[in-house]
């Protein structure tokens, strides 16, 4: 959420963001926006008028009781009781506005990054950097799937019957794998300087509406019946969450918090061969990594962040690369995005396996995420980003370690948490 104060000085300028967004649909929330703004600034000056005026009453009431001038005492009340009834009429009015404000306001997008390039849609976005050289093969790659069943990994007919299309149960080996590499990452980040949480996985929906935009929960959350609680898509919601209509010390900025959490996503309209699998899922389990920090450090988080992402699956042995969000693939609250993509030996290209974005100050309005300062408090600025996520990640490593005999050797970094082991071999 924008503030209303730069909408109110430079409509313009937030009608060219919306413009290069590709939501056009939104303009007309500008003049609406304005025009409540207005409505409600109108309101407040009669309600502190009114108000004034029921003081400087109260105080003439007075009076006149100690001059026994009683008859005029008893008018001068009357004119306070119907000043009062018309306070509440405009103080209700004011609250009303107020609500019908800052649900328009919620809708209108975060001003984008001068640097964000301008585009429709992700396949707009701009490569940045590639880091370690793509891997080849002399041999044919398998698809994921049948990689994972022969080394006796995954069972998902199984998970067919028990939970539907979009789940799996991971066995044996590879789920092994798969929890050392969050436990690998965890201690990555923990030794980056980041404190390590464990969040809850529900949320209410003050929390959801504050995190993201509507569109968005539509898209994501599942939500449970009956309650006020959603299921997390990712540990970020609960973890920003964490900080709703507090005010933070300056000192304490900031806050480097790496978070971990299943996550659960309605994946709508997910399809086609490279879905099927474990590549688009209804549930799995990420390291998070969050960052609350003051609005003039938040870019220089921004490039430790993605970086931090890149070095872990270096660290692995994983070619990646960074590709720059452009305007139409930016969610409303970013203001800059960036996704990790690994390498696939096996379709020849790159395939997205975390994001890292910086929200200004967009989420920190939405849910009063202040912090002190020697003139009174301003509002942080949020910024969230993948360290890894598996299964997706275990795409890209499998591929990238997989061998001519369908073994997958393991990397040195990660032979400590799989109690030495050094490669997975095929199930005779």
């Amino acid at each position: 959420m924008i503030d209303i104060a730069l909408l109110r000085a430079d409509p313009d300028r937030v009608r060219e963001n919306i413009r290069k967004k590709f939501q056009d649909h939104k303009l007309p929330l500008v003049d609406e926006a304005l025009a409540l703004d207005e409505e409600r600034r109108k309101l407040q000056r009669e309600g502190d008028d009114l108000r004034a005026a029921r003081n400087a009453l109260s105080k003439k009431i007075g009076e006149l009781m100690r001059e026994k001038k009683r008859e005029e005492a008893e008018a001068v009340k009357a004119e306070v009781t119907a000043d009062a009834a018309r306070l509440a009429e405009v103080e209700a009015r004011a609250a009303e506005t107020e609500q019908k404000l800052r649900a328009v306001m919620m809708r209108i997008p975060n001003f984008v990054c001068a640097e964000t390039p301008v585009g429709k849609d992700d396949s707009e976005n701009v490569e940045r950097q590639r880091f370690l050289e793509p891997k080849e093969y002399d041999f044919e790659v398998p698809y994921h799937l049948d990689i994972l069943e022969k080394l006796g990994g995954i069972d998902i007919d199984s998970a067919r019957k028990t939970s539907g299309q979009g789940f799996y149960y991971l066995t044996g080996d590879i789920a092994r794998l798969h929890s050392a590499v969050l436990a690998y990452a965890r201690d990555f980040m923990v030794d980056k300087g980041f404190t390590y949480c464990i969040p809850p996985f529900m949320i209410r929906s003050s929390v959801v509406s504050g995190v993201m935009s509507f569109e968005e929960m539509d898209g994501m959350m599942y939500k449970i019946e009956g309650e006020d609680l959603y299921l997390i898509g990712t540990s970020e919601h609960s973890m920003i969450g964490r900080f709703m209509n507090t005010t933070l010390d300056e000192k304490e900025l900031p806050l480097t918090l790496t978070s971990y959490s299943p996550c659960f996503r309605k994946e709508k309209g997910a399809h086609g061969i490279e879905e099927r699998g474990i590549y688009r899922i209804h549930q799995f389990e990420k390291q998070e990594m969050i960052v609350i920090c003051k609005p003039e450090e938040s870019e220089a988080w921004y490039e430790k962040m993605w970086r931090y992402t890149v070095e872990l699956f270096v660290s692995m042995g994983i070619p990646v690369r960074q590709l720059e969000c452009c305007t139409g693939d930016l969610a409303d609250l970013k203001y800059r995005s960036c996704d990790v993509e690994a390498w696939s030996p096996r379709q020849k290209k790159y395939f997205e396996v975390g994001s890292c974005s910086n929200l200004t100050d967009a989420q920190a309005r939405r849910l009063g995420i202040r912090y002190k300062t020697e003139g009174g408090s301003k509002f942080a600025h949020t910024l969230n980003n993948t360290v890894v996520a598996p299964p997706r990640m275990l795409i890209a490593f499998i591929e990238n370690h997989l061998r001519e005999d369908g073994s997958v050797e393991i990397p040195e970094v990660l032979r400590p948490y799989l109690g030495g082991k050094k490669e997975i071999v095929p199930k005779p």
